[in-house]
């Protein structure tokens, strides 16, 4: 069986919407314009724009609020609000292929939506890159997904929403790749994913019948 690799952010489970609720109610808590929301949104980038550089430009827009309150928010970046689809659950539990998750991001933050959705439960294992010490696109952090599950990377298919994370690495290691574009057209000249998915459950299905690899 093929290894299957796949990102956490905004692929397995929906970090966007979690991150979204947890600044609606920081606003609410400190009084501030629900207006703001998509400023926040924004200034996070899908939580690329690096964590340092949010708290600046939050703690320069909310100069009443006190800072550890912003520091607490971008802490936790919504893993305490983050919930795993039922039908995704089950499309993992479908699929016999070790399954390891890949993820940029700190630890504390990214093992706590792992819990929290249950993803700890369905995964065989997981690579954060903070303890990693090694981030999406390296080739680096992929070998070491595949040491954890204890299978070849050759062969292996990782599944992701990032073009520069989850396509181009792997592409470079000459593995299948599906990107799953949520809403959005592949812009990258460079590089193409192996195959286009609208969203998780297109890019699960896709898996689950790319052939005898996944046969019961």
């Amino acid at each position: 069986m093929a290894l299957l690799m796949m990102d956490l952010d905004n692929t397995l489970i929906d970090r966007d919407a979690a991150f979204r609720e947890a600044v609606v109610a920081f606003l609410h808590e400190y009084d501030l314009p629900p207006g703001d929301l998509g400023w926040v949104m924004e200034v996070d980038g899908s939580g690329f724009t690096p964590r340092p550089a949010v708290a600046e430009a939050m703690n320069a827009r909310f100069p009443g609020v006190d800072g550890r309150a912003v520091t607490r928010l971008l802490d936790d970046g919504g893993a305490g609000r983050v919930t795993l689809a039922p039908a995704v659950a089950a499309a993992l539990r479908a699929i016999p292929w070790p399954k390891v998750i890949v993820t940029n991001g700190r630890t504390a933050q990214q093992h706590a939506k792992l819990v929290n959705s249950g993803l700890d439960r369905l995964a065989d294992a997981w690579v954060i890159s903070e303890e990693a010490g090694c981030r999406k696109p390296s080739p680096e952090i992929f070998q070491l997904a595949a040491r954890r599950a204890g299978v070849p990377l050759d062969g292996a298919w990782m599944v992701g929403d990032s073009a520069g994370a989850d396509v181009s690495g792997p592409a470079a290691l000459g593995l299948t790749t599906v990107w799953v574009a949520n809403g959005r057209e592949w812009t990258e000249r460079a590089y193409r994913p192996t195959h286009v998915a609208a969203d998780i459950d297109a890019a699960l299905a896709l898996v689950a019948n790319s052939g005898p690899a996944v046969s019961a």
